[in-house]
């Protein structure tokens, strides 16, 4: 499925990447192999966040939500690793673990004041 938009929730143990336009949302989840609960092996986390960029394939726009700090380990690792994945990344937001439903709540209520703010040309001057 080719979406614009996609957010993903994720933690040291596992990923949802969750893709969405206005009436469908596509869903996977990616486990990470390492057995480590908060320090995973470098391998091993090159392995998870390969597998999470490869799934982010076709969005325009990611937003990265999750407990703690492993968002924003993927999104230095993709500006090191996958630097077109990294360019798609608008934002890190913190979250508890919600469903994937109100993961996708949260993202396009945060997609559609993102997108307003891109289209305002008093922003751009700004």
């Amino acid at each position: 499925m080719s979406t614009y938009h996609a957010v993903v929730w994720l933690d040291h143990s596992e990923a949802h990447v969750l893709m969405f336009d206005r009436e469908h949302v596509e869903a996977q989840r990616i486990k990470s192999r390492s057995h480590h609960k908060h320090q995973g092996k470098a391998t091993d986390d090159a392995t998870y966040f390969s597998a999470i960029a490869q799934a982010l394939v076709g969005t325009r726009e990611v937003l990265l939500t999750g407990p703690g700090l492993t968002r924003n380990t993927f999104r230095d690792w993709c500006q090191q690793h996958q630097k077109a994945v990294a360019a798609l990344i608008v934002d890190s937001l913190s979250a508890d673990h919600p469903s994937d439903a109100q993961v996708v709540a949260l993202a396009r209520q945060y997609f559609k004041k993102f997108d307003q703010l891109a289209a305002d040309p008093a922003s751009a001057a700004a």
